[in-house]
């Protein structure tokens, strides 16, 4: 049976806000700073740091991704109990999320790292060690701002799920490769840093533009 033209409606509007969402959270420093400063000290090509970038991003989401499952495997087990709360709850856990995020970039300075440039040692590890390095790092980080996404769509099914779990991935990774490219390609990372500030702000207003729509769809 086809879904309504409205659900459908909803539904592609998540998908895009969550695309969105992935992107804008891969902007964050942690996400693309470290493969610009390792690829640097372990002098590797552009390849091979985006390769990082990709496998790291992918592992960063599928550690999402699992933490998601989990919770939507309990809030179905919870539904008798709880019965049309989760969509409630995922918008609850949006707004405090966008509050959050709004609230720290309004208050927080950005912290510049200065000085002259560094000759760069020989590399101190193998490449293989800084490779898989910035792998677990990602994976054993997962992005916490998308786990609402999977709150809210608990009862769509495994089609629903698996489609945010692949935007999430390809949001994540264009956003990481595509701020690790611009530091490599010219940008200063002073630069990136500053802009990380209206980052969060940014973020902070789409998550709280979700989080309504999220509510507009219950009523």
């Amino acid at each position: 049976m086809t879904p309504p033209a409205s659900d459908q409606m909803i539904l592609l509007s998540l998908l895009g806000g969550g695309f969105a969402t992935a992107f804008l959270h891969a902007a964050l420093p942690t996400h693309w700073l470290p493969f610009v400063l390792v690829g640097r000290a372990q002098r590797w090509s552009l390849g091979r740091v985006l390769a990082a970038v990709t496998a790291a991003g992918l592992a960063h989401i599928a550690a999402t991704a699992l933490v998601g499952s989990l919770i939507v495997v309990a809030g179905l087990a919870l539904d008798p109990w709880i019965g049309g709360v989760l969509p409630h709850l995922s918008a609850i856990l949006l707004f405090l999320f966008g509050v959050f995020y709004l609230g720290r970039a309004l208050i927080r300075r950005p912290q510049l790292a200065g000085g002259p440039p560094l000759d760069l040692p020989e590399p101190a590890v193998s490449h293989a060690a800084a490779f898989w390095g910035l792998v677990v790092m990602m994976a054993v980080s997962p992005g916490e701002v998308l786990l609402p996404f999977y709150l809210n769509q608990a009862q769509g099914g495994v089609g629903v799920l698996t489609a945010l779990t692949l935007v999430f991935a390809a949001g994540t990774v264009l956003g990481m490769a595509a701020f690790t490219l611009l530091a490599r390609t010219g940008w200063s990372v002073l630069r990136l840093e500053r802009w990380a500030r209206y980052e969060g702000a940014v973020l902070g207003l789409a998550l709280i533009a979700i989080g309504l729509l999220v509510v507009m769809h219950q009523h």
